[in-house]
């Protein structure tokens, strides 16, 4: 069992928390908050009340986005590593189970910062622009089926002095219909509004956000 007891998290999300594993500091273990999954299930429509516990936890969804198609069967040596975190699945812990993967730092040591830091400090200037690209292209590429892609859940690490992103959070689909993972077409038509969808996204971090996400997304 990894033992948290004298650990703080160095990150926070929505339903998780983030700690450095304290035998492995390459590793990073993410836990569910305390009495997260009863709230959302609390939260939830009605027709969701059958459902199990793992349609609204964070690491079983992590779990189920590692199992997609295009990283089954992936090497040590596969491209699909090139801006994602190596995944060691979900293990015990003093605070409930946690999932644990590979954690990226600065060169400080630090966990990398956020593409959302990063715009914010910097903008979009060329050099993040162009690991944007690099990120694009690797999606459609590999296939590799994701969430929305948002920029907090994007770290940004200095690869040969340039940046490189890695999607830490939101990998697996979003659609209703497991289309996209049977079907090539409906796999790059997937990818592509996630594309299009994540630039829309940046624009609006960098915009005066006047009007709210949700709005600017249909725009």
């Amino acid at each position: 069992m990894i033992d948290l007891s004298n650990s703080k998290p160095f990150a926070k999300g929505g339903n998780r928390n983030c700690f450095r594993h304290p035998d492995f500091p390459d590793r990073c273990v993410k836990v569910m908050l305390p009495g997260r999954l009863a709230e959302l299930r609390a939260r939830a429509p009605w027709y969701k009340s059958l459902v199990r516990d793992s349609h609204f936890d964070d690491n079983a969804r992590e779990q189920a986005g590692y199992r997609q198609r295009a990283l089954k069967h992936a090497g040590p040596e596969s491209p699909v590593w090139q801006h994602l975190p190596r995944y060691y699945g979900i293990q015990e812990t003093s605070l409930g189970p946690g999932s644990v993967s590979e954690l990226f730092v600065d060169e400080q040591g630090d966990p990398s910062p956020t593409l959302e830091y990063y715009l914010q400090t910097n903008g979009l200037d060329a050099e993040i622009k162009n690991a944007l690209q690099q990120f694009e292209s690797w999606l459609r590429a590999t296939g590799v089926l994701t969430k929305n892609l948002l920029p907090h859940n994007l770290v940004v690490t200095k690869k040969s002095g340039n940046p490189t992103l890695y999607l830490i959070d939101g990998l697996g689909s979003a659609a209703a219909l497991p289309l996209s993972e049977h079907f090539e077409i409906s796999r790059r038509r997937y990818i592509s509004r996630r594309i299009e969808r994540m630039w829309k996204r940046i624009h609006w971090e960098l915009s005066d956000r006047n009007i709210p996400w949700k709005t600017a997304e249909r725009l």
